[in-house]
């Protein structure tokens, strides 16, 4: 008899098992291996960061076909890292420095920087420590930061390159602006809430006198910045005004355009193809200097520009009386002004969506701005390509949709930030004659008149401009090493559908700019993690429970387990704590169908094939291969849920319920070949189920009685189909289950006691032989 306990505790064996697996190097990759390699890349999570359900079930996805690779003869890459997430981590920094009474501004952007250093040499890991609990095998000996000095090289050669190769611009134009964390955000980093509004209506009188045209506005406070009055050219209502001129109510004073201009409060009506005739009265205020869509019609008819804010959202000189409110105030003074002198015609409620800043929740502000800028079209065109070619696959395809119509609408990128954590632009200005030098190195003196008062461009780089490279730079880019050549491109990418054009895309243009190649096959799209009542998953709401809460009430096991079973492909997952007791009963029933076995050993070795001497011996072994079919291609096809299901009900319905039980008689005549075949079996389960439940699959495979067994389930052979032709035998068996689930159903039916018998008839003599030997079932 083998000695196991009674009780499967995950905590007596997680933290040995992982130690015993990164002390033997099995996580670990070999650029020299003969083997076919197989790589994938972390989505690096922030430095900020701690472990959530979405990294959870994430890092599960990727830990699986990982060990499933490794088990099917790959040198696997799987490489971690880090992102340093400039706006987030600084806006952490920044309020630890509130707490003293201090901002960036008071210590400095060299010792602001020291802290950031400091706050990531303490926190920064964090997460990559708690993955661990969750059993993910990433090469540990490779963890990549993304402000490592290698990786700080490959942004700014990155930088140079595409700016000499006229891809890099610095233009003005109207960027995404947050108040809160002084910062231009892309577009795609914006979030749209929905929210209760006004829609107010303003009047502005005629400059000759006769009358007013109304304009409807969600942002009142704005008007100050009004260059003109947009109408559609097809709206025959106000026609006759077009060429006219409205003055700008309360506006007494001029305003200073964007080019030193003097502006005039009486503003000019114009026409635009742009301007929806079915808004509000149908004409339209026109500030260019903060609206995306007025801007565009500012350039199309060269309108001045007038900035009525500072970066900070406070009203500057251009707003004249209203000149030092923020923007929220500055609202209800200028309704309220504008309401006694008798501007206002109505207010109605209004409901829209409004931009908000996806770190800080801050109202984005439309804001006139000098930034560094990447032309994205030339870029987007190889990364549509890509995909309608197939060369690479995007998993559920249904997402191919939303990827071609975000990149035909693509805008140019903007990616400098108004920030000091994070990767420095390197573009230098030489303060004698203005020369501008983009170079890899700071260079010493101008190229133009040799000064040395040189002056590099204070902003940052946008993370995401450093994350586009992340399949490149971690494996050496831009220099020629042996991991780039043989890891990249590769194999899969698995990420959520959120980040689609934050970072999937983008990463095909980088891959295929730099490297002239793709950086993976295959992306694979998981849905996002969300309560019974479909919300997301959040500390505010208190649905978003701990991971390592769960962990160490469930078992890293039970947890993956749980999530595999409830992860449909493409669509959004619904949590239920539920679910993770149905992980860790699995883990439990796997446990005590084990012991039930090893219980029955002598202590002699055996041979790990199998051992064929009964009916349900064949018919297991043909559902067996079948099982490995199944699951195999289900993995193949990143079926995750499939494969889970697959084994889910092959292990509990078919081996525990229905072969255990029968080979109980069996068992207790201490019969070897049944104790031989149902090992056999079971170690085929565990390496099926190692990709899924990695902890408790190892600490019993230690456990498993037969001869020349390899020293970990890591590193065994992935199971084949044997080709058992035993069809014949698995319909009888079939058949003698239909019998008995018809007869438990009659009995329960009945309310009939077990010891009553029931008198059934049987024309086929052979059946009934094979009834009599499984009626104890």
């Amino acid at each position: 008899m083998s000695e196991i306990p009674t009780k499967y505790n995950p905590q007596d064996i997680e933290d040995k098992i992982y130690k015993f697996w990164t002390e033997k190097g099995y996580f670990r990759a070999d650029p020299k291996s003969a083997k076919p390699k197989y790589s994938i890349m972390i989505p690096p999570p922030n430095i900020t960061g701690v472990l959530t359900l979405g990294h959870v079930l994430n890092n599960t996805l990727q830990d699986i076909m990982v060990r499933f690779k490794r088990m099917q003869g790959h040198d696997v890459l799987w490489q971690p890292g880090i992102d340093h997430a400039g706006i987030a981590t600084q806006n952490v920094v920044e309020k630890a420095l509130a707490k003293e009474g201090k901002t960036r501004f008071d210590v400095g952007r060299e010792e602001f920087l020291k802290r950031v250093w400091e706050w990531k040499e303490k926190y920064g890991s964090t997460i990559l420590l708690q993955l661990r609990k969750l059993g993910v095998s990433c090469d540990w000996s490779r963890v990549k930061f993304t402000m490592d000095p290698d990786l700080s090289r490959a942004v700014i050669t990155a930088f140079v390159r595409l700016y000499k190769d006229g891809l890099i611009y610095r233009g003005t134009r109207i960027i995404n602006w947050c108040p809160r964390c002084g910062t231009a955000l892309a577009d795609d980093e914006v979030e749209y809430v929905e929210r209760k509004g006004k829609l107010y209506y303003i009047k502005y009188p005629l400059v000759d006198g006769d009358g007013h045209v109304v304009v409807a506005t969600t942002r009142p406070e704005t008007y100050l910045g009004d260059t003109a009055v947009a109408v559609n050219p097809e709206d025959e209502r106000y026609k006759h005004l077009v060429g006219k001129k409205v003055r700008l109510p309360l506006v007494t004073w001029n305003r200073v355009g964007s080019g030193g201009e003097v502006v005039s409060p009486e503003i000019p009506i114009v026409v635009s193809r742009l301007v929806d005739a079915e808004f509000g009265t149908g004409a339209v205020k026109v500030t260019p200097a903060h609206d995306p869509v007025d801007y565009e019609i500012g350039e199309e008819l060269n309108l001045p520009k007038v900035k009525i804010m500072n970066p900070d959202g406070i009203l500057n000189e251009n707003a004249g009386i209203f000149k030092g409110l923020d923007r929220e105030t500055a609202r209800v003074k200028v309704i309220e002004e504008l309401e006694k002198q008798g501007f206002i015609e109505k207010i109605e409620d209004y409901v829209h969506n409004v931009g908000t800043c996806y770190r800080c929740n801050t109202v984005i502000e439309p804001y006139l701005s000098p930034q560094w800028f990447v032309k994205m079209k030339p870029l987007a065109q190889k990364a549509t390509e890509a995909v309608k070619k197939g060369e690479v696959q995007i998993i559920p395809n249904q997402f191919e949709k939303i990827y071609f119509n975000w990149l035909d609408n693509v805008k140019d990128w903007c990616i400098s930030r108004q920030i000091w954590w994070g990767h420095r632009i390197p573009v230098f200005t030489c303060q004698n004659c203005g020369n501008v030098m983009v170079e890899e190195n700071p260079p010493s003196s101008c190229s133009a008149c040799g000064s040395s008062n040189i002056v590099q461009d204070e902003d940052v780089l946008d993370t995401w401009f450093s994350s586009w490279l992340w399949p490149l730079s971690t494996l050496g880019w831009p220099e020629d090493t042996e991991y780039l050549r043989r890891y990249y491109p590769t194999d899969l990418l698995i990420t959520g559908w959120d980040i689609l054009f934050f970072w999937v895309a983008r990463m095909i243009m980088a891959g295929y700019y730099f490297m002239g190649e793709k950086p993976f096959h295959r992306v694979y799209l998981h849905g996002l993690i969300r309560d019974e009542k479909r919300r997301k998953l959040s500390k505010s709401l208190g649905n978003s429970p701990d991971p390592l809460d769960l962990i160490s009430k469930y078992g890293a096991d039970g947890v993956r387990m749980g999530l595999m079973l409830i992860t449909p492909e493409g669509q959004d997952v619904i949590y239920s704590e539920k679910k993770m007791e149905i992980g860790r009963n699995f883990a439990n029933k796997l446990w005590n169908a084990s012991r039930l076995l090893l219980m029955n050993l002598d202590g002699s070795k055996m041979k790990p094939e199998p051992a064929i001497d009964s009916l349900e011996d064949k018919w297991i072994l043909y559902l067996l291969d079948r099982t490995i079919s199944e699951t195999t291609k289900a993995l193949e096809d990143l079926d995750f849920n499939k494969a889970a299901w697959t084994l889910y009900d092959f292990f509990w319905s078919e081996f525990c319920d229905w072969y255990l039980e029968s080979i109980k008689p069996r068992l207790a005549k201490k019969d070897k070949k049944a104790l031989q075949n149902a090992f056999y079996v079971l170690m085929n389960i565990l390496k099926l189920l190692h990709p899924f439940t990695p902890f408790i699959t190892e600490e019993l495979w230690q456990k498993m009685p037969f001869e020349g067994l390899e020293e970990s389930i890591m590193v065994s052979e992935w199971p084949k189909v044997s080709g058992f032709n035993f069809e014949k035998e698995y319909e009888e068996f079939e058949l003698i289950k239909e019998l008995i689930q018809g007869v438990r159903q009659i009995r329960a039916e009945a309310g009939l006691d077990e010891n009553i018998g029931i008198y059934a008839e049987f024309e086929d003599e052979d059946l009934l032989k094979s009834l009599k030997e499984h009626i104890h079932l």
